[in-house]
């Protein structure tokens, strides 16, 4: 009497479950990212968003140091390339991308990314704050903003900004004539200082005509909200081949089991 159908079984099955377990283990998962610009109706507006998400080494800016390329890249002009650069070179395996398109007060955009929130559980952030010389939002520590636990579900939906969170990158000195959305920005003049909060110089762009055609008026106090990043995640549907493989490894294994049935019931 032979066995070796339903010796074979658990082999078969085992081999299902790693199959699953491996494409489950990736961790991959849709990451959709909204931003929302919550300033007041001729205020602020923003560049394109530059993030990563990453394993929280790296690291584009400090408060009081001065200003290092990445995060001048973003902060004067707004384009950002150097700080996606550095980012990838710092992190080779981290997400890195833009949420795009200039985002004036009431606007929102949506861009979903592909992450291994097991790999990359941290988020990072930093955008061009308009008009101005060299203001930005973002997040000094790399680690401020976990967003996936060990199970890659979401510990944070939101991360929101005010105007008392606005950085000054000290990078470039304050003239309306040469500042970005208002002026000529090929006209910056270099000004050697540090990182640091400040949104006070907003006001001096009042009653200038935008970039997009409105007339400015900052209208910002320190806890005015101006700024919104919302997370939503869904899964990576497994690729068509390998569930197909997983059917038929399942189906084996329900052939092999009543054949091992039938020959031991003999």
């Amino acid at each position: 009497m032979s066995v070796r159908p339903h010796a074979s079984l658990p082999a078969l099955l085992g081999a299902t479950a790693l199959l699953l377990a491996d494409v489950a283990g990736a961790a991959q998962l849709n990451v959709i990212v909204t931003v929302r610009n919550l300033a007041p109706a001729n205020s602020v507006s923003f560049a394109p968003l530059q993030l990563g998400f990453h394993n929280g080494t790296s690291d584009a800016f400090n408060n009081g140091q001065v200003a290092t390329a990445p995060i001048i890249s973003v902060a004067e002009g707004g384009a950002g390339t150097a700080w996606r650069q550095a980012f990838s070179a710092a992190e080779p395996n981290a997400t890195v991308g833009v949420v795009g398109g200039l985002l004036q007060p009431g606007e929102s955009r949506s861009t979903s990314f592909r992450v291994d929130s097991a790999a990359n559980p941290f988020f990072t952030f930093a955008t061009m704050v308009v008009p101005s010389n060299d203001f930005f939002i973002g997040n000094d520590s790399p680690t401020r903003y976990r967003l996936f636990d060990n199970a890659g579900n979401l510990l944070i939906t939101s991360i929101a900004q005010t105007a008392g969170q606005i950085w000054d990158a000290g990078s470039e000195t304050f003239d309306p004539a040469a500042a970005a959305f208002v002026g000529n920005n090929d006209l910056r003049t270099p000004q050697g200082g540090v990182v640091g909060f400040d949104f006070s110089e907003l006001s001096g762009f009042n009653g200038l005509l935008t970039g997009a055609g409105y007339t400015f008026q900052s209208a910002l106090l320190a806890d005015t909200g101006i700024y919104q990043i919302e997370f939503a995640t869904t899964p990576i549907p497994i690729p068509a081949p390998i569930g197909l493989l997983a059917a038929g490894l399942v189906a084996m294994g329900a052939v092999a089991r009543r054949r091992a049935r039938t020959t031991v019931a003999r």
